[in-house]
């Protein structure tokens, strides 16, 4: 059985992650060499089961040539009470 992303937003950070690989042409092997990773941590990236750092997020979206903030724009944590149908 496949192992499921961890949260909704780490999925949606992965599909832009494999969106804009895509987009490139690049391999996850290359952008794990552009961006001083290892590619099975890519693929998880990619597949939503790493929680990833902010430097990581950084060094990623740099690898993709892109603006950090368009790979987390709009996403929530786990449990913020935006995403439980709370307003404040």
């Amino acid at each position: 059985m496949a192992k499921q992303p961890i949260s909704d937003a780490a999925e949606t950070f992965g599909a832009r992650v494999r969106a804009r690989r895509n987009e490139l042409g690049k391999s996850q092997e290359r952008l794990a060499d552009d961006s001083g990773m290892h590619w099975t941590f890519i693929g998880q990236v990619e597949r939503g089961q790493r929680n990833v750092s902010l430097h990581n997020i950084l060094k990623i979206a740099e690898a993709l040539g892109m603006d950090a903030g368009e790979l987390v724009h709009g996403l929530r944590a786990p449990g913020d009470a935006a995403t439980d149908g709370e307003h404040s």
